[in-house]
């Protein structure tokens, strides 16, 4: 099987994720901070180690900021619904994913937030600034889109934000991982990623990162571990928006995830993404009839003329490939497109995709190109 489906989630996992998830249930198997005994204690230990995990792959120092959710949608969530809170206005990018686009929506309907969208073809600055109003209050925008691959510079975003006087929330998922990223240098208010992609951690945890240590309006409300005699949440992170029980196995596989990233280096990370993308794009460039829309952050976009992008999803899968077609949870980028219609294939690499792997790859869509009718 050829796995290329890294953008939704990565299938295959370094060894360190595997060895902390079953240190964690065999060493590790009680419920993090809300008991005493040494089970409890060292669930809670390595917590707080994935936390410090994160702030390190991010450079900053406050680990006690990050708050663990169930994914980045929660996250998004999480972030969006505390930092808006009456009617306002708000700038989101022109490719955001579902994750943004419907809290924005459910915010129009109870509160009247309304959202305006800047061109991700032009400078931030240039795109951005026309669309400021009097009641602007922040910038919502993904680091990188998950259909395209392609990037917001991040520290034009953290500029404008702090000259503007703009709260500013990253939807990093598809960026984190593929290349450095520093909070300190360019920080933002609330950053949000989830552990299962790019930080090859398993499913069931995410993350948002705060600057501000205060919580302020709250999505779930529930035990703590701390302050239960109070019956609202506490008032400083983590613990302020974390209720329930925490994913432990889910953030321990994410710890295991930032250590093999850690001893293998980022850059050399990135460079190996770089160098398999463009052999990819180069490859599926070649096929007959193959209409290439884009690539970037090991992803690679394309269609082939004489299908649909779900008859091409199933011929590959027929061919033990594992790619994705549709819309991927983002009809604005295909808007972008010009594909809402008829959706695009999306190829997404990671560190652990071969390039005899992207042969295969080449050799499969030129037969299936070749097909006369289309594949059915």
């Amino acid at each position: 099987m050829i796995y290329l489906d890294n953008a939704a989630t990565t299938y295959i996992k370094p060894r360190d994720t595997y060895s902390y998830i079953k240190f964690c249930l065999k060493k590790c198997g009680g419920n993090p901070g809300r008991s005493s005994h040494s089970l409890s204690a060292g669930a809670g230990e390595l917590i707080y180690r994935a936390r410090e995990a994160v702030t390190e792959l991010l450079g900053t120092d406050e680990p006690e900021k990050v708050v663990f959710c169930e994914n980045a949608t929660h996250a998004l969530n999480l972030a969006i619904k505390s930092y808006i809170t009456k009617t306002c206005h708000v700038i989101i990018s022109d490719v955001e994913h579902n994750s943004v686009v419907r809290p924005l929506e459910k915010l129009k309907r109870t509160l009247g937030v309304e959202h305006s969208t800047y061109d991700t073809d032009l400078p931030p600055d240039e795109a951005i600034a026309p669309l400021i109003r009097e009641d602007t209050v922040g910038i919502v925008s993904t680091l990188a889109s998950n259909v395209t691959g392609k990037t917001t510079d991040i520290g034009a975003l953290s500029r404008i934000a702090k000259e503007r006087g703009l709260f500013l929330i990253v939807d990093a998922s598809q960026a984190i991982g593929h290349g450095k990223i520093n909070l300190a240098k360019t920080p933002c208010d609330v950053l949000c990623a989830p552990s299962h992609k790019a930080l090859f951690g398993i499913q069931g945890s995410g993350f948002a990162v705060f600057r501000d240590g205060e919580r302020a309006n709250t999505l779930i409300e529930g035990g703590s571990g701390s302050d239960s005699r109070n019956t609202e949440m506490p008032s400083l992170l983590p613990e302020g928006y974390e209720a329930g029980t925490p994913p432990t196995p889910a953030i321990a596989s994410l710890l295991g995830g930032i250590e093999f990233i850690r001893k293998v280096g980022i850059d050399e990370i990135e460079n190996k993404l770089n160098i398999l993308e463009q052999k990819l794009a180069e490859r599926v460039s070649a096929v007959p009839g193959s209409i290439l829309y884009s690539s970037g952050e090991g992803i690679v976009t394309f269609n082939l003329s004489n299908l649909t992008s779900s008859r091409i999803e199933a011929a590959l899968d027929e061919c033990g490939i594992c790619v994705r077609g549709g819309l991927h949870c983002a009809p604005s980028a295909h808007r972008k497109l010009g594909t809402l219609e008829r959706g695009a294939v999306r190829l997404s690499l990671s560190y652990f995709n071969k390039v005899s792997e992207l042969d295969k790859v080449y050799k499969a869509l030129c037969n299936i190109s070749f097909q006369p009718y289309g594949f059915i």
